[in-house]
């Protein structure tokens, strides 16, 4: 009797559209069941971490910003809070304000984007945002209103709205007048209705079929307040409940990173076990620091948390954009009433030190970890993206949805993955800022490293 030949072929979406940067994913099957599912990362490498070895505390902040456009105030306010860690630098409460509300415009300009141009098509049938535009122009246009009023507060504040110049360690290079900061105010009261109808979009789009997956959350806790810049503790919310909290460095020493031969972007686990970070991750372990109208929107949208389904990612980001909003509002009304205060910045005085800042980025948890020698150049550095930190636990929920939909329709199973990653809202270019593959020469010594 001859032995049965099991037949190999996989499953491709060779470019993932209405995501930030170039990836895809590979099904791999054999005899139609599924084996891996891989989230694959080719967005060309650009070691960041290696260009600014042996450069001064004062340039690092510009340079690390270009690790991402979009979420480019978050790489620059943490790399100055690393620096600021290592040399003992205290900040003023108007520099604190300053930083939240770059911080809170960032997330709108990155959630507005998201949810109306790249997620929003997948709900309603369309291939793109402007095949969406054409049957759904407001819409649109209110969430391009919302972005730009986001990039309208970063650049207020960061002297532009893409890689900020005018925020440095120690505090800012020029403080906003007050003719800005009413510009600013104004432009958030009048985004209410913006706020009210992106609201009533989200709670109006179709459910599609939902994931029961087991998911750990990890995300940054801060006592006092729902913020992004800054928190107390990461706190770990694993399936059955149990909570657990680390701080900044312990953290660093218990999540495992590790290179994967399918990505240009490594993967990181905690007791080998995936997690998600982001919008999700953070009402899950935060929802207690929301104020009443923000808990209220939560039920009003139907988010049960936390949440098993990684698509709720995308609501939760809804309920975030309200509270940015809010808070930035409010950001702005307590900088009029103390009135721009001008002068230098603290003197820095650099010595040799290491330092970990971590911080909520749009799309989950980020880390800058510095160390610098007695004149204040980086002798190393280690940045750790949220599209790392979720790169495994996106191929457990691939693999999820595979097991539950099975491959008999390719083209049905190739969206709802397309719809799972996008509603993780990678950010393939953050996630290639270091990690080089190795690669053999038969006859040579490795290449890279």
């Amino acid at each position: 009797m001859s032995t049965p030949i099991s037949t190999r072929r996989t499953i491709t979406v060779d470019h993932l559209a209405r995501v930030e940067g170039h990836g895809g994913i590979t099904v791999e099957l054999e005899d139609d069941r599924v084996g891996s599912i891989r989230f694959d990362v080719f967005e060309g490498i650009r070691l960041i971490e290696g260009l600014i070895g042996g450069r001064s505390w004062e340039d690092v902040s510009p340079i690390v910003s270009r690790i991402c456009a979009i979420c480019s105030v978050a790489h620059a306010l943490t790399s100055i809070r690393a620096t600021e860690t290592a040399f003992g630098v205290d900040t003023s409460l108007q520099t604190e304000l300053l930083r939240e509300l770059m911080w809170r415009g960032e997330s709108i300009e990155s959630h507005a984007l998201h949810l109306f141009l790249l997620a929003a098509p997948d709900y309603l049938g369309y291939p793109s945002a402007p095949a969406m535009a054409e049957d759904h122009p407001g819409t649109v246009a209110v969430g391009l209103r919302l972005k730009q009023l986001g990039n309208l507060l970063q650049g207020g504040v960061g002297g532009r709205a893409i890689h900020p110049v005018n925020a440095i360690p120690g505090g800012f290079g020029k403080v906003p007048d007050e003719a800005s900061l009413i510009v600013m105010r104004q432009r958030l009261v009048a985004a209410r209705p913006d706020v009210d109808a992106a609201m009533d979009f989200v709670r109006g789009l179709p459910a599609p079929p939902a994931l029961d997956v087991d998911t750990t959350f990890v995300a940054l806790r801060q006592d006092e307040d729902y913020r992004y810049d800054r928190g107390d503790d990461v706190v770990v919310l694993e399936p059955a409940g149990r909570r657990w909290s680390l701080a900044a460095d312990a953290f660093l020493e218990v999540a495992q990173e590790r290179s994967v031969p399918h990505s240009h972007a490594k993967h990181v686990t905690l007791e080998g076990r995936p997690f998600m970070v982001g919008a999700l991750a953070r009402l899950a372990i935060n929802r207690d620091r929301l104020p009443g109208w923000a808990n209220g929107l939560v039920e009003a949208i139907g988010l049960r948390l936390p949440s098993r389904d990684p698509l709720d990612n995308n609501r939760a980001q809804a309920v975030e954009l309200a509270l940015d909003v809010h808070r930035a509002t409010l950001l702005v009304e307590r900088l009029l009433e103390l009135g721009p205060v001008t002068g230098t910045v603290p003197t820095v005085s650099p010595r040799a030190a290491t330092a970990t800042a971590i911080t909520e980025a749009p799309r989950g948890t980020l880390v800058h970890s510095y160390t610098y020698d007695a004149a204040g150049r980086i002798v190393r550095a280690n940045v750790i993206t949220p599209t790392v930190f979720n790169a495994a636990s996106m191929e457990r929920h691939f693999q999820a949805a595979a097991a539950r939909d099975g491959v008999e329709d390719e083209p049905a199973l190739k969206r709802t993955l397309e719809m799972i990653s996008r509603a993780y809202d990678p950010c393939i270019s953050c996630a290639v800022h270091l990690t080089r593959r190795q690669r053999r020469d038969p006859g040579g010594p490795a290449a890279g490293r």
